[in-house]
């Protein structure tokens, strides 16, 4: 299972999951509020419990562990060389989508070209 369809796949699996389970965390964190407040209200047991009851908080936390297990598979499969820089990149282009779609972030200009020049080093690697 090392064709280029499969690692592809594997790749993908890593990065969607990573990006999923980060845009997640990150909708947790604020629609938890901020927690220096929190835990000045409630104390550090209160900023704890606000984190553990947030559902979302442990969905992205689930797919942070899908990504990391998908990461182990792939590692298992392909060389370090191809997952580490592929799936690491090509996840700063998907958060950059993300966060932009559904945490409704400003991403500058600055970041989409970013994006862009990661997509050239990707297929560079690929190739």
């Amino acid at each position: 299972m090392t064709g280029a369809f499969a690692a592809a796949s594997m790749i993908a699996a890593i990065v969607l999951a990573s990006t999923a389970g980060e845009v997640l965390t990150a909708a947790a964190m604020k629609s938890i509020g901020d927690l220096d407040e929190i835990r000045a209200h409630s104390g550090l047991s209160g900023a704890i419990r606000a984190v553990l009851t947030s559902p979302l908080f442990f969905a992205g936390v689930f797919f942070l562990a899908v990504a990391f297990f998908s990461l182990l598979f792939a590692l298992n499969h392909l060389n370090l060389s191809l997952v580490g820089p592929a799936a690491a990149s090509l996840t700063v282009i998907t958060n950059s989508v993300a966060a932009k779609l559904f945490l409704k972030e400003n991403v500058d200009r600055r970041r989409w070209t970013a994006a862009a020049l990661i997509c050239v080093g990707v297929y560079l690697l690929a190739h």
